[in-house]
């Protein structure tokens, strides 16, 4: 056993020489660090082990940690430690083999991270949660607490949980206490503190939290966990007093008032009461809470006082309930204080066009069903908010409209159904709205068909669409373009496509495109029969305005390698 430790202890040589010669530490206490490794190499080297000894040696790491951090050392800070994590975890895993992991895991937790991280909050709360829970041990709890604290005074999260800790240990108490009076055992051996048992440690906590911490948000943190304890009224009353004396314009303090006349009344007996009667024990409820808004918003007449009136109308109305006389009477509620507030100048933005989803657009709609403005104005409100009732919403519009003069509701539909619905589903929204809408009307909706094919498929898809749709007329020029412009912006540009698109083209629009002229392409370096071949069919497809052949037509003719202009058929032109 004395030769294993012999070597281990050379071979931390290296290790310490580089220590002392970066400056950490000096001879002397090279020399401690050495004498301290090799008691406790022997000690973990015994065959009765105590995981003590394996958490000590693992916590001499924590000096270098910390003495590294407090000067800024960096230089082979990484080569240096190294070694030390290497032996670490080996020691770590030797203890885990030996005990159960979680145990030796909290104690490293408690004993070597607090030392290394005291900087972070979360794991001073893990230590003293595990003293608490784990060990039953609250003292231990307090201490980690008051530790935490003076690492981190202005930390409300410390705050909060130690306040916690002191409320569970003051219940932890009152229901062994009352164990022991049903077992008539004799109280005065247990020496319990009737100070703790109603929680004044939790209010010294909270008032001295109260000094350091400023915010509503805090105090209602802290009154949130204490409504979770049924003896803390006292405790909760005082909380409630600071807030309304010191916070009484905020409007989260109004806010909370308010919603807090929700829960009055609401732990009595429900056993014999009917479904009226719950109905009108809510109704009363709902209107002490806005009886509290009302008064909020009169001596604290903000935009957000205004947003947490409208908030809480809006969440009482959004409730589901069967009594429609109550659901009535929260229109009515939500109705009159979007009224309010936007009679006093202070209507959310964020409000404003949910009002209108709310009533003045649907109201429109049922008054103006075959106005198509109409439909997209409330369509618009409807996808501004992120309504769940818009594709709803555009069935009903289309079943009003019927096919005539809904190109601005189909295009609006595919447009939002582009950026919320899968591609499939907005494949098939086009494809629909071809046979939905008018001949004329379908022209544009192929148009944007054929965008967003490129967009979100590439060449293979837009090609594909093109092949369903070239011979669903009618079509528009700009189709054909498109498609020209498409297939020239490849990198491998096939120039038979690029003739049958053209061909297409001149069939559809060829006899009329009087003055426009016509563009054809050809795959090499054209001949005079093939230029003459062009002539030829430009002329037979083309009429003046007089029903004539013949006439002035412009055609260009452009090389595949460079599209350079090869010659302006107009030179050859003779009226």
């Amino acid at each position: 056993m004395a030769e294993r430790i012999e070597q281990r202890l050379e071979d931390r040589v290296p290790e310490l020489e580089q220590l002392e010669r970066v400056g950490l530490f000096t001879r002397k206490e090279i020399r401690a660090v050495l004498r301290k490794a090799s008691a406790l190499e022997y000690k973990i080297q015994r065959r009765a082990l105590r995981k003590e000894d394996f958490i000590t040696y693992i916590q001499v790491r924590a000096p270098l940690e910390v003495t590294c951090a407090r000067i800024g050392y960096s230089f082979k800070k990484e080569e240096i430690e190294n070694s030390i994590v290497r032996r670490v975890h080996s020691l770590f895993k030797r203890a885990t083999g030996k005990w159960k992991v979680n145990i030796i895991a909290k104690n490293i937790c408690s004993d070597i991270g607090q030392p290394l991280h005291p900087n972070k909050p979360a794991l001073w709360i893990m230590a003293a949660k595990w003293e608490m829970e784990a060990r039953l041990s609250s003292e231990s709890a307090r201490h980690l607490f008051l530790r935490a604290l003076r690492f981190h005074p202005d930390c409300s999260k410390l705050y909060q949980e130690y306040f916690r800790m002191e409320l569970m240990h003051a219940e932890k108490q009152r229901k062994e206490k009352k164990e022991l009076e049903q077992a008539k055992m004799d109280l005065r051996e247990f020496n319990y503190s009737e100070e703790i048992l109603n929680g004044e440690m939790a209010r010294i906590i909270y008032r001295d939290a109260a000094q350091k911490i400023k915010g509503v948000e805090f105090l209602l943190a802290l009154l949130s966990i204490a409504k979770l304890f049924d003896f803390t009224q006292d405790l909760q009353k005082e909380i409630l007093e600071s807030l309304q004396t010191s916070y009484a314009d905020d409007p989260l303090t109004w806010d909370y008032m308010a919603r807090r006349e929700l829960e009055l009344g609401s732990s009595q007996s429900t056993e014999h009461t009917t479904k009226q009667m719950k109905v009108a024990e809510m109704t009363q409820r709902e209107e002490r809470c806005c009886a509290v808004f009302e008064e909020a918003v009169a001596a604290v007449p903000t935009e957000d006082m205004w947003k947490c009136f409208i908030t809480f109308c809006l969440e009482r109305y959004n409730r589901k309930t069967n009594s429609e006389e109550l659901k009535q009477k929260r229109l009515e509620r939500t109705l009159s204080a979007f009224n309010k507030a936007h009679e006093s100048s202070l209507l959310p933005e964020a409000f404003i066009l949910r009002q209108n989803a709310v009533e003045v657009a649907e109201a429109a709609t049922q008054r103006f069903r075959l106005s198509v403005e109409i439909w997209q104005l409330r369509l618009q409100v409807l996808i501004q908010t992120k309504s769940d009732d818009v594709t709803h919403c555009f069935e009903e519009a289309l079943k009003h409209m019927k096919s005539k003069g809904t190109l601005l509701l189909w295009t609006l539909w595919v447009e939002w159904s582009e950026g919320s619905n899968s591609k499939e589903d907005t494949e098939a929204l086009y494809q629909r709205s071809l046979s939905a809408t008018a001949p004329p009307e379908s022209v544009t909706m192929k148009e944007k068909y054929l965008d967003w094919a490129y967009r979100s498929g590439g060449y293979k898809k837009v090609k594909r669409v093109f092949t369903s749709l070239h011979e669903n007329r009618p079509f528009s020029l700009d189709f054909f373009r498109k498609m020209i412009q498409i297939e020239k912006e490849q990198e491998f540009c096939k120039m038979l496509n690029l003739r049958e698109y053209y061909e297409r083209a001149l069939r559809e629009f060829g006899s009329t495109n009087s003055g426009k002229g016509v563009v054809c392409f050809v795959g090499a370096k054209p001949s005079p029969r093939q230029t003459r071949k062009l002539w030829q069919h430009s002329l037979a497809s083309y009429e003046d305005v007089t029903g004539r052949p013949g006439g002035k037509l412009c055609f260009q003719i452009y090389l595949i390698a460079n599209w350079t202009l090869m010659k302006n058929c107009n030179q050859l032109i003779t009226t």
